[in-house]
């Protein structure tokens, strides 16, 4: 690692960094609506973005620095078992094209800005409501904190602010510095800020990994090498080589399928989808999102080249920036690295908003403050977004790097609880709302517990995500079994239940909501502030 600042890279670094600081705060201005003050306009751009900005915006949403970091790390520690990342966002495409443009369609038409708001309009509960937006808060909370790990792992390969010895407060200047930069222009641009910087972000992203796929490899030899070095690592390790072990698949399996049903079970992916327009832009970013995926199935065989060109890190979230370090001349390492920085932003920013609207529309409007005007949820939604922001950086500058991490591997069990309520929910009224509720608690309870009960060499508990499968004897993903138990008691405490006639919550969707586009009859394209809360 370099034992002093690395000048060049950081002044690259700091260009692009002033670039998209720049645009964050244009980005106000651009697409301005008349009327400013709503949770429609901050938190969603106005709900109109087209096929490109919502295709870069969940590109940049979803496939985030701490991707671009962890993923390569995976691999660069397991091996094979590191790919789970790339079937799962294989998979995850098909399965939302059957769901969003329908969550899309009735939430345009009832102006809902996340899915607690359609998960209390649908089964008329509010209880129900309000765990699906505590669930979505906690599990998206340590999701930012890693956005931050991953700006800090860069300035840390580059010289900056990574001295055991200096000042706490030198040591994480260049990390607060950026913190504030973040949350001033999410609070003043809302999610256009975000919009706005994923076409840099992603532009960078794509030129980074395009230059290391042709130019690591020649310069280790060629893929030949690459793979040999690898396979001989992991096989003196007896760790399976390029193959996971047979013990392993289970695993490798359930946490694939498992990732692909939570994915946009988080509420940031769901704030970007709602931006968008019209249905038709949802069911055309379903079919070119599979790109990002050729791009993270590449990112991942960076983990085989730090292998082959004998990265040596004790923090394995070090070992793609000091790849990039050590092969890239100084001047296109400061490009890598600001690609990864700026991958931190972009997600930071919608993971904040997102966790903002739940807590404005599902805890603030519902139990505290029910006749809640636009302007005062909008104004609350940009407070609460800063807090957010405030916890994850507290939680990074005072927690060890690996309780975050153990942290997001447990808020993706949660968040895949939710799972039942906001999919079922479109596609079918059948479900009994305290069934749901009540099998969200059982998958929750029993995800926690068998979470707490996993250990790592360096942790006691919440040491990982797989654990025996109850009954079978296999080990998998822990999520995919609570998910699991979570429908079994939905479906059967619903027919117990419907036989017992135990009331039923309101419906105040209608079957046509669920297929509206922009433009047919009833669809609010623009609430005005006098219906803008009427649903809710």
């Amino acid at each position: 690692m370099n034992d002093g600042v690395n000048g060049v890279a950081l002044g690259v670094f700091i260009f692009f960094f002033l670039a998209v600081t720049v645009l964050g705060f244009l980005a106000a201005r651009w697409r301005r609506a008349d009327n400013e003050h709503s949770l429609d306009e901050w938190g969603l751009g106005g709900r109109s973005f087209g096929t490109w900005v919502t295709w870069f915006l969940l590109g940049g949403d979803l496939y985030t620095a701490y991707t671009f970091v962890a993923v390569p790390a995976a691999v660069y520690a397991a091996g094979a078992a590191g790919f789970f990342a790339v079937p799962y966002t294989i998979l995850v495409y098909p399965l939302i094209f059957t769901f969003l443009p329908r969550l899309w369609s009735v939430s345009h038409r009832h102006g809902y800005v996340t899915t607690s708001d359609f998960v209390r309009g649908r089964f008329g509960s509010k209880s129900l409501s309000l765990a699906v937006a505590i669930t979505g808060i906690l599990a998206t909370m340590p999701y930012i904190a890693l956005q931050l790990v991953g700006i800090q792992a860069v300035l840390d390969v580059m010289g900056v602010g990574g001295s055991a010895n200096s000042n706490w407060f030198v040591k994480d200047l260049p990390l607060l510095i950026a913190f504030a930069v973040l949350a001033a222009y999410t609070y003043s641009s809302g999610l256009r800020a975000p919009a706005l910087i994923a076409f840099v972000k992603d532009g960078l992203i794509y030129i980074v990994i395009a230059v290391a796929i042709i130019y690591i490899p020649i310069k280790l030899g060629g893929f030949d090498d690459i793979f040999s070095a690898a396979g001989a690592k992991f096989k003196a390790a007896g760790a399976g080589g390029l193959v996971p072990a047979p013990a392993g698949q289970w695993t490798y399996a359930t946490l694939a399928l498992g990732s692909a049903l939570a994915l946009f079970m988080y509420p940031h992916s769901i704030t970007a989808t709602l931006s968008s327009r019209s249905r038709n832009v949802i069911r055309r970013n379903t079919t070119i999102l599979p790109l990002y995926s050729l791009m993270l199935g590449l990112l991942a065989l960076l983990g085989f080249m730090a292998i082959a060109a004998g990265v040596k890190v004790t923090n394995g979230q070090l070992a793609i920036p000091q790849l990039f370090e050590n092969m890239f001349p100084d001047w296109f390492a400061g490009v890598a690295f600001a690609a990864i920085g700026i991958g931190a932003l972009v997600p930071a920013a919608i993971m904040s908003i997102a966790a903002a609207n739940l807590f404005t529309r599902n805890i603030y409007k519902d139990f505290i403050k029910p006749d809640a005007t636009p302007a005062q949820e909008t104004k609350v939604s940009k407070i609460v977004s800063l807090l957010v922001k405030v916890g994850a950086l507290v939680f990074v500058l005072t927690m060890d790097k690996t309780v975050a991490i153990n942290f997001q591997l447990l808020g993706g069990i949660w968040i895949l609880q939710t799972f039942p309520a906001l999919v079922g929910g479109l596609f079918t009224r059948w479900f009994h709302r305290w069934a749901l509720l009540a099998g969200w608690a059982v998958g929750m309870i029993y995800g926690t517990l068998a979470a707490y009960g996993v250990a790592s060499p360096t942790q006691a508990h919440f040491g990982g995500s797989a654990k025996e499968i109850p009954g079978i004897g296999e080990i998998g993903y822990i999520g995919l079994t609570a998910f699991m138990l979570n429908v079994v008691v939905t479906v059967v405490l619903t027919f117990a239940l419907k036989a017992l006639k135990a009331p039923e919550g309101i419906d105040e969707t209608s079957p046509d909501d669920y297929t509206a586009d922009a433009g047919d009859p009833g669809v609010e394209v623009e609430l005005p502030p006098a219906t803008a809360g009427a649903s809710h």
